[in-house]
């Protein structure tokens, strides 16, 4: 979002490396990390042909995502039924390679007596190293740019293309460490999951104050803005409260975010 774009299928991205790496390894009998491994290249292509046809046709990241959203809403149950024959996949549990895969990808850690996914760890190092690419490098420079002004952007040299491929690349990344949680987490997959989810990773965005209109925003403002999210969703649960509200509450935090955050735009470029 920084760099001006949005993906839509992010949320079936997620499940489509899952459903790779399980499907794969299941049919084949291959070890699980050979599956992992084919989901981390399907995930980076999904991600470079969304950006590749982007730059290409011009059309706005909204439709080309949206059409990659329907096309794998419609592999993802397709190929499951063809090749595990159920709208779920096989439990891969038996698999070689599988205990040390969850390890890695949906393990916890005990701390202080408290148990913390790993995930928390993946969470908090994507951060660290998404901000100091965005704030200390020439290609956060370059992000910024493209999503303020690609025009501009391009007058004075920066690679637009390459920056938007690499960003839509670097989202099929972070689906392809997600997916493999879901998947070692529970040993099998729901070819349906996913939809929807691509919704509450803007929201989490907007709320952490990235701007929907591109070019301004930080790692660590996403990263806060998923961490209320959570809380919100989980707090409604532990307080009680009538969960039928949730969406509404969702609904305001984001028109309330986005209109803050231009607030703050504007007062900042009156400066």
């Amino acid at each position: 979002m920084i760099g001006g774009e949005f993906d839509l299928s992010t949320g079936v991205a997620v499940i489509s490396s899952a459903l790779t790496a399980s499907l794969f390894s299941w049919n084949f009998s291959t070890n699980a990390w050979v599956g992992v491994a084919l989901a981390l290249v399907v995930s980076l292509g999904i991600g470079f042909i969304n950006g590749w046809i982007l730059i290409k046709t011009k059309l706005p990241s909204f439709i080309v995502t949206l059409a990659t959203f329907l096309m794998l809403t419609g592999l993802n149950l397709a190929l499951t039924r063809l090749i595990g024959g159920s709208v779920s996949s096989p439990s891969i549990s038996k698999l070689d390679g599988f205990d040390s895969a969850r390890a890695v990808f949906a393990s916890s850690i005990s701390i202080g007596g408290v148990e913390v996914k790993i995930t928390v760890f993946f969470w908090i190092i994507l951060v660290a190293i998404a901000s100091w690419v965005l704030l200390r490098t020439k290609v956060g420079n370059w992000i910024f740019a493209a999503g303020g002004n690609a025009d501009s952007a391009r007058a004075v040299g920066v690679p637009v293309n390459k920056t938007k491929i690499g960003l839509f690349m670097a989202v099929g990344f972070c689906g392809w460490i997600l997916g493999m949680h879901n998947l070692f987490a529970f040993d099998a997959v729901q070819s349906g999951e996913g939809v929807g989810n691509e919704f509450l990773y803007i929201i989490a965005a907007v709320i952490g104050g990235c701007l929907l209109t591109g070019g301004y925003g930080s790692a660590v403002g996403g990263a806060i803005g998923a961490f209320i999210f959570g809380m919100a969703n989980k707090g409604i649960v532990y307080a009680q409260w009538n969960p039928d509200w949730f969406k509404f509450f969702l609904g305001l935090m984001l028109l309330l975010a986005t209109i803050v955050n231009l607030i703050v735009k504007r007062r900042a470029e009156l400066k």
